[in-house]
């Protein structure tokens, strides 16, 4: 069985890549910050359908928790699956914060860089030595840090994401001589609780977002989380080094 690590799986994007992950076959290492509860319902759903999930809790933002992170993912691989290894890794973890460029103070602008991509950097240095040669890493961006996705108060958030689709090349350049495939997604606007639960608090900003998305809807967890499952899988066996926008035309 392959095993699959996703961060950030308590809800949203990442819980629907736990989910599809398992559906295909894959055991699941899922995290989660401050929503235990919903950690726990994607571990349920999984379960339900007769796949097996562990929930462990990361601070993606606090690089220094990643040593101690390892093991317990060591952990749980040895008590769950008897094995020392696992094959799929998703950074998904991560917030969302706006601000105008004059507005953006430091600690905001050091808060986006340590959860979206000093942590992304340092978790996946953390576990590249229990991955499997031939394994593969998805890393969520988002196509604010495009032409088609730039809106004004993402500077800083849209900022972080461009430098993790940098890094998602250099990651599969450098680790290709392990056969291990990288690829970023870049979802645009999609259902979930991001930025405190933005789109139910602000139900008004959903038809403007529709009306300049070419397939004429908001993006769904699904189907982003189909996609990452996709490319982690045998699927996606010749893909690497790429960055998909998964946004339904947005902008188109």
């Amino acid at each position: 069985m392959r095993v699959a690590v996703v961060t950030g799986a308590s809800s949203g994007i990442g819980q629907s890549a736990a989910v599809q992950l398992a559906e295909r076959g894959a055991g699941v290492i899922l995290t989660y910050l401050g929503n235990q509860p919903g950690a726990l319902d994607t571990v349920a759903t999984i379960e339900k359908n007769g796949g097996t999930a562990v929930a462990l809790r990361l601070d993606v933002g606090r690089s220094e928790t990643f040593p101690a992170f390892r093991d317990s993912v060591v952990a749980a691989l040895r008590d769950t699956w008897q094995r020392d290894t696992f094959d799929h890794l998703v950074n998904n973890a991560g917030f969302g914060q706006m601000a105008a460029f004059e507005d953006t103070t430091e600690e905001m602008f050091d808060g986006l860089m340590r959860a979206l991509l000093k942590g992304p950097y340092f978790l996946t240095q953390t576990l590249l030595p229990l991955l499997v040669d031939g394994g593969a890493i998805v890393n969520v961006a988002s196509n604010s840090a495009s032409f088609a996705g730039m809106e004004s108060g993402y500077s800083a958030y849209g900022t972080m994401k461009g430098g993790l689709v940098v890094l998602t090349r250099y990651m599969a350049k450098e680790f290709s001589p392990r056969g291990i495939r990288v690829n970023s997604i870049s979802p645009g606007s999609t259902r979930t609780r991001i930025a405190d639960n933005a789109f139910e608090r602000y139900p008004e900003v959903i038809p403007g977002l529709v009306a300049r998305t070419a397939l004429g809807r908001l993006g769904e967890p699904d189907d982003i989380g189909m996609v990452i499952a996709t490319l982690l899988g045998e699927e996606g066996r010749w893909i690497t080094a790429q960055d998909i926008e998964v946004s339904g035309g947005y902008n188109l």
